[in-house]
């Protein structure tokens, strides 16, 4: 059963939404909120994530409001549970489009989430914003109208963010493992293109079924290649059981692993001495901008931590910002006229601006530039933006981040 909280931060004119005609809801017209959908991962493999993505949806939503709204309006926030699970996610997602009419979608996360949600958005002509991986959510068939915005790296540029680790650290025989879906794959082989383009050679490349209760004999396979470092697309149980079967074999070899699989649960589970020296490869939010500080402070009196905890709270607090800074160029929440503003505002040139607030004032001046708490947000012609990366070495039971990767 999926976990359904509605929390909204405006309800003027809900009244009168509701008694408008269903075209006239879709198409943004009246006066009343404008109703946005927060799809996070609160329960299952993301929830160390979902629930800070959620309440920072809803503290950029309220900053928004209190700069008196976009085009005028409120914004309306329903949060809905994807369970880190697609069919919940699509369940959650139909919800949203039927019952409570939002314009538009916020912050799902793992491919095959966001896979099984865009579709219906393109159906209903609403953008999806989320923070996954997978290539093939920057091309036809899923998004096929343009309509998926990712605020996180794609797969494949996570590849060549390990490309680089390697080079830096002196690695000779990478290996690669995979899970079984569009986001391990595209890590891994991600990191194969760009490790190719180098002069390289990938000595052994296994893909893995998921929910095994070992994965003893793809990893024995991968260690006859006698790797220097092995390079995962992978989540946190499947890394759990592999790194465990990994020290028993007793064989020397370094691990790189994209950082929600290697991170403080995954210490937690194996203890320091099997997770000692394993990189762990992040995307690094826009640490040093005036929105993050922003977004810090608002994570910090929502969640009690750093945002530096939650990568992904950066990306659903930009998605608010960048779509009423939308809504407010277009003078209008029709999605056929907001979308087309979304480049305009995140991308140069114009005002470089890190709020709601400061790009509403600027607009009435000309162009803007949304420069991002989780990135400079600059979106190529795929709805995709290019964060840096940062290296995270487990020592001792931590995560230290050595350096950053700009690719």
């Amino acid at each position: 059963m999926i976990n359904r909280r509605t929390l909204l931060t405006a309800v003027a004119g809900t009244g009168a939404l509701m008694a408008a005609p269903s075209v006239l809801r879709a198409q943004g017209a009246g006066s009343g909120p404008i109703r946005i959908g927060a799809l996070n991962p609160v329960t299952g493999s993301g929830s160390p994530y979902g629930s800070g993505m959620q309440k920072m949806i809803l503290a950029a939503a309220e900053a928004v409001n209190a700069a008196g709204g976009a085009a005028g309006r409120p914004i309306e926030i329903t949060a809905e549970d994807t369970q880190t699970n697609p069919q919940a996610g699509v369940l959650a997602a139909k919800k949203l489009i039927e019952a409570n009419k939002v314009q538009a979608i916020l912050g799902t996360w793992s491919s095959g989430v966001s896979l099984a949600v865009i579709p219906l958005c393109n159906d209903a002509g609403i953008p999806l914003f989320h923070c996954s991986g997978a290539p093939a959510l920057s091309t036809p068939p899923a998004n096929a109208k343009g309509l998926g915005f990712r605020f996180q790296a794609t797969n494949g540029r996570f590849g060549r963010a390990f490309a680089e680790i390697c080079v830096k650290e002196g690695f000779k025989r990478p290996a690669t493992m995979a899970f079984n879906n569009a986001s391990g794959i595209g890590n891994t082989e991600g990191f194969r293109q760009a490790w190719e383009a180098k002069g390289g050679k990938v000595v052994e490349s296994v893909v893995y079924e998921p929910n095994q209760a070992s994965y003893r004999s793809e990893l024995m396979k991968v260690l006859a290649a006698q790797p220097d470092v092995i390079v995962t697309g992978s989540y946190l149980a499947d890394t759990t059981i592999l790194l465990r079967e990994w020290f028993q074999s007793g064989q020397p070899v370094r691990w790189i692993i994209p950082g929600w699989a290697a991170n403080p649960d995954l210490i937690k589970a194996l203890g320091p001495e099997v997770t000692e020296d394993i990189i762990s490869v992040d995307s690094v939010s826009n640490e040093g901008s005036p929105a993050y500080a922003q977004f810090d402070a608002a994570y910090q009196k929502a969640m009690n931590q750093p945002g530096s905890a939650n990568v992904y709270a950066a990306m659903t607090w930009d998605m608010v910002n960048v779509l009423a800074l939308a809504i407010e160029a277009a003078g209008s929440s029709d999605m056929s006229a907001v979308v087309p503003k979304l480049r305009e505002v995140g991308n140069p040139p114009g005002t470089v601006v890190s709020s709601f607030a400061e790009g509403k004032a600027a607009l009435k001046n000309g162009k803007i530039n949304y420069d991002g708490a989780s990135s400079v947000l600059d979106f190529d012609q795929y709805g995709d933006v290019t964060p840096d990366f940062g290296a995270y070495f487990i020592t001792g039971g931590k995560l230290e981040r050595r350096y950053i990767v700009k690719i």
